[in-house]
């Protein structure tokens, strides 16, 4: 598209060019160079090299003062020879006596009177030069044998020719542009960029689709969509690759912000309840929480209210859906985040979470802007590292696993998210601000929507039923039941 998009840039300036600017044309006249001698054939011979060698001669004179001031005068025209020799032009052919003389102007007459005034200007000039000092005619005499015609079509701007450069030239931009954009951009578009980089397995590639701006959780997304599907694929892979871990618990995170870390935790939880399993979504970005928001859930009390032990973790769980899925917000913004989540309780919280539920998926804050991800990834088996297409670059996902590699975790994979539905990215085979939000987020009418039971939600907030008696009374019992499953004596 940009080659397309140069070369089309390229014709309308050339277009523009040729539309604004004024109508030039040229008129040309010619002068035949003779020697006055009527000698043998010898003589003559003599006298045409003589006449051949002084042409190029003339041909210089022809844009002097000497000629020109003469035609400036005879014309009664108001500029200097030097202004004029910028009109007019003089030329001869190789092996000829012939001179050619032309003569620009926005007005085709005075072309061709120009031309034609210069010429008898130059006739005069050598006549006058040529003549011995002695006395006598000159040997030389230079005759008019095409006069100038005012001519009857502008000789610029050529439109055919302006476009035809333009293209070429668009053309070369394009093609320039294009060679070093792809020589100075590093940012990942799809496997084979990543492969520069990792060996890392690619657990899923979720395709770009618009409608999940809007609409981003799965539940509002058709059951089989290529979405679902993409989820589903991940969260099968991500059971093989969890087969021989003793962990239950998975990290994602992301290079940076704006990759999709938040709705891939959110939906691979999603996947994971759909399946039957229980499962535990807990959002440990202690600095720009969205999980919250993302789910019509109350996030004033959550993990950081656990960790200062202002209330027990078990009575902070919020159950979302109607599958065994229960989430445990970030809670009010710390201002230690990183010391909270490396500290002993967070490791003490997550060990009641992994013996009380089938999946402990955990989202956390990326892993360059702050520390908080490779702190947290100590304390657990399996990180999830979300790679955004067009979004990280090779030394930032670099930099990312290097990271991770420093704390020991364990990688289990990729998701590349945003991919290209088509083309040769396509998977098959940012601003982040912790002072301003830039993914959405249901204003606060929603909440009281929910307490309330009024009907109006805000666009791309998630259906949900106000709950009732027997709703609630269900999920407390399913909640007591996810609790109290197995040896729970530390809960």
């Amino acid at each position: 598209m940009g080659i397309v998009a140069f070369t089309l840039a390229g014709l309308v300036v050339a277009a523009a060019v040729s539309l604004l600017s004024k109508p030039t044309y040229t008129a040309e006249t010619q002068l035949f160079v003779a020697i006055q001698n009527s000698g043998s054939v010898q003589e003559l011979q003599q006298g045409n090299t003589f006449s051949q060698a002084r042409v190029q001669s003339y041909v210089k004179a022809a844009t002097t003062p000497v000629v020109l001031q003469p035609a400036i005068d005879a014309l009664g025209l108001g500029v200097q020879p030097a202004d004029l020799a910028q009109r007019v032009k003089a030329s001869a052919d190789l092996n000829t006596v012939l001179i050619s003389i032309t003569a620009s102007d926005t007005s085709p007459v005075q072309a061709a009177s120009i031309a034609q005034a210069a010429a008898d200007s130059l006739i005069k000039a050598v006549e006058k030069l040529e003549t011995p000092a002695n006395g006598g005619t000159s040997p030389v005499r230079l005759s008019v044998i095409a006069p100038a015609v005012a001519p009857q079509v502008p000789s610029a701007p050529n439109t055919k020719l302006d476009l035809l450069l333009g293209a070429v030239l668009g053309l070369a931009m394009g093609i320039g542009a294009a060679y070093i954009r792809k020589a100075t951009d590093n940012k990942i578009r799809g496997e084979a960029d990543l492969r520069k980089v990792t060996e890392t397995p690619i657990l899923a590639g979720i395709a770009f689709d618009a409608d999940a701006v809007k609409s981003p959780l799965l539940t509002q997304a058709g059951g089989q969509s290529p979405r679902a599907e993409s989820f589903r694929q991940l969260r099968t892979n991500l059971q093989f690759a969890t087969v021989s871990s003793s962990s239950n618990t998975i990290l994602v995170t992301s290079s940076n912000p704006g990759e999709g870390k938040s709705t891939t935790a959110i939906n691979l939880a999603l996947a994971y309840a759909q399946s039957g399993r229980s499962v535990c979504l807990v959002d440990a970005d202690l600095r720009r929480p969205m999980i919250g928001d993302y789910l019509g859930l109350e996030r004033t009390a959550g993990l950081s209210t656990a960790l200062i032990r202002t209330a027990d973790v078990s009575d902070l769980l919020q159950p979302w859906g109607e599958d065994d899925l229960v989430v445990l917000t970030s809670g009010r913004i710390p201002p230690n985040p990183s010391e909270l989540l490396g500290s002993d309780e967070m490791k003490h919280i997550l060990l009641r979470l992994e013996n009380s539920f089938d999946v402990v998926i955990i989202d956390t804050p990326p892993l360059l802007p702050v520390t908080d991800a490779a702190v947290l990834a100590q304390a657990v088996d399996s990180v999830l590292l979300v790679v955004g297409a067009k979004r990280t670059k090779l030394n930032e996902l670099e930099r990312s696993l290097a990271s991770l590699d420093m704390v020991g975790s364990k990688t289990l994979g990729v998701v590349l998210n945003r991919t290209p539905a088509k083309g040769p990215d396509a998977y098959g085979g940012s601003a982040y601000s912790y002072e301003s939000r830039t993914e959405p987020r249901p204003d606060s009418g929603y909440f009281d929507s929910l307490n309330n039971g009024a009907a109006s939600r805000p666009e791309g907030a998630p259906h949900m039923t106000t709950p009732g008696p027997e709703m609630e009374t269900s999920r407390s019992a399913r909640r007591a039941a996810l609790l109290s499953r197995g040896d729970r004596s530390d809960l």
